[in-house]
């Protein structure tokens, strides 16, 4: 009896030490986890404040030297723009000296620095001012001002330019700021933020009087600006750079709140900015995901065709957003499919407002010219050499003929047939889609009018001579003439 009671009162303590040990272990992992952490991602230890400030300040000014240098990397940019060359544009980006005033402004905003600030702002000024001017004389007085794909792509910012702008910033900024500045970073952030195409565009834009796209270039430029100033601004913050001190303590006051004012000031049109980039961007997805998925698979069984090239996503700041797509042939898409894609837009979120228009050919030769011609514009440009323009140019111009021979010369054929038939009272002309449910057709239907009190056996007589001598006369053996309904 003794021995099962001393059993009884044995407690067994084994699980509590290994509750205890376990604990203890992970909370280990954890401190081995942040130590590790901190170590990898911190760069406030081997930061060199003094020397980060004394270079981004002897960057700022504009004087002898730096705007020959800019001056020449402009001309270079504007060539290669112009020439389409991206390697000639990366070496201007590498020589110009564009970072300096930008980042001058970050840094001063962020310590308070006014005296900075407005050396910062008077350069920048400069250096714009000179960058545009310089490639509006480039483009006005050189001979050759195509519209190249280089240049074309600095016209319209989206979502990317805000990301590849601030990343670009917090990647400079910060191996400004490490001891022993890293040089390859530099480069490489001077080729990712693109300062300089965007000017360059600036001035094209001008040269050739086309407003939208020296609009749409310094927009991209404002952008790239914006946030790589802020994203200075946020890492000299963050690695709590000194305050610039004044002896007077209400001036002193005074020039916080102004740096203060001016930083939100510049973080309001930046996080707009950010927001309509943003939504261009969802907007341009939703767009094309439905053309690719609605309108691109719709299948013609003429000569109709999609010039998906042709298709044009107008965001328009989210006011009266519109797409448009182009058909071309004497095969029009019906009034229903077109209704059923407006319908279903509204499955695509930031479509449900959106206006689709459909411009087809109308059976007018003129329109499709003017669109092939649009087409080549717009082809020129992703081809390789000019065999292979002239390769596509060849292709289109044939396909253009063979639908000018199908097309119907109405008003010269209903002025020949008022000659011929007396008694023809009025004709019209439409294209009608026919099936057998094996094959669908296009057929071409002319609906005639005959003359009140002509005897049917004439109407008969006249609408079969009618339809042979228009079989004849178009070369088209799927001419059918009915007599119209009264």
């Amino acid at each position: 009896m003794s021995e099962n009671i001393n059993q009884e009162n044995i407690t067994p303590t084994g699980g509590d030490d290994s509750g205890k040990d376990v604990k203890k272990d992970f909370q280990g992992l954890l401190e081995s986890t942040k130590k590790f952490l901190s170590e990898l991602l911190d760069i406030r230890n081997n930061t060199d404040q003094e020397a980060t400030k004394e270079s981004i300040i002897a960057d700022i000014p504009f004087k002898g030297h730096t705007s020959w240098i800019l001056i020449c990397s402009i001309f270079i940019a504007s060539v290669g723009l112009n020439a389409n060359s991206t390697a000639v544009v990366i070496g201007a980006m590498l020589i110009s000296p564009l970072m300096g005033p930008i980042l001058g402004m970050g840094l001063s905003l962020a310590i308070n620095d006014i005296d900075t600030l407005r050396r910062s702002l008077k350069n920048f000024g400069v250096m714009v001012v000179l960058s545009v001017i310089t490639a509006f004389l480039f483009f006005y007085f050189f001979p050759l001002k195509d519209q190249s794909s280089e240049l074309l792509a600095r016209t319209e910012p989206d979502i990317r330019d805000v990301l590849i702008a601030f990343f670009g910033g917090l990647a400079l900024v910060i191996a400004r700021a490490k001891r022993g500045t890293i040089a390859s970073v530099i480069f490489g952030v001077a080729i990712a933020t693109a300062l300089m195409p965007p000017l360059c565009t600036v001035g094209f834009g001008l040269a050739i009087g086309n407003f939208s796209y020296a609009y749409g270039a310094m927009y991209l430029f404002t952008i790239n600006t914006i946030f790589i100033g802020l994203a200075t601004f946020l890492v000299i913050r963050l690695l709590r750079f000194p305050m610039v001190r004044y002896v007077n303590s209400q001036r002193r006051r005074l020039i916080a709140r102004t740096a203060s004012v001016v930083a939100v000031l510049v973080m309001i049109p930046a996080s707009f900015t950010f927001y309509n980039a943003l939504q261009k961007s969802l907007f341009r997805k939703d767009a094309g995901q439905f053309v690719a998925e609605k309108i691109a698979p719709y299948k013609f069984q003429g000569e109709g065709r999609f010039l998906d090239n042709l298709t044009t996503m107008e965001y328009n700041k989210g006011q009266d957003p519109k797409i448009e797509v182009v058909f071309m042939g004497n095969e029009t898409v019906p009034d229903n499919v077109i209704a059923t894609w407006a319908a279903q837009m509204k499955d695509y979120p930031k479509l449900k407002n959106t206006e689709l228009k459909v411009v087809q050919g109308n059976n007018e030769v003129q329109d499709q010219m003017k669109y092939i011609s649009e087409l080549y514009e717009s082809k020129k440009n992703e081809l390789l050499n000019k065999d292979q323009q002239i390769k596509v140019l060849e292709g289109e111009l044939m396909k253009v003929s063979k639908l000018a021979s199908q097309q119907i010369p109405f008003q010269e054929i209903s002025a020949e047939a008022k000659t011929n038939y007396e008694n023809l009272s009025s004709m019209g002309f439409s294209y009608t889609i026919s099936t057998d449910f094996n094959k669908v057709d296009t057929i071409p239907i002319f609906e005639v009018k005959w003359k009140e009190g002509t005897k049917s056996s004439q109407v008969a007589s006249d609408t079969k001579k009618l339809n042979d001598w228009l079989k004849l006369r178009l070369k088209n053996a799927k001419i059918q003439v009915k007599e119209a309904n009264n």
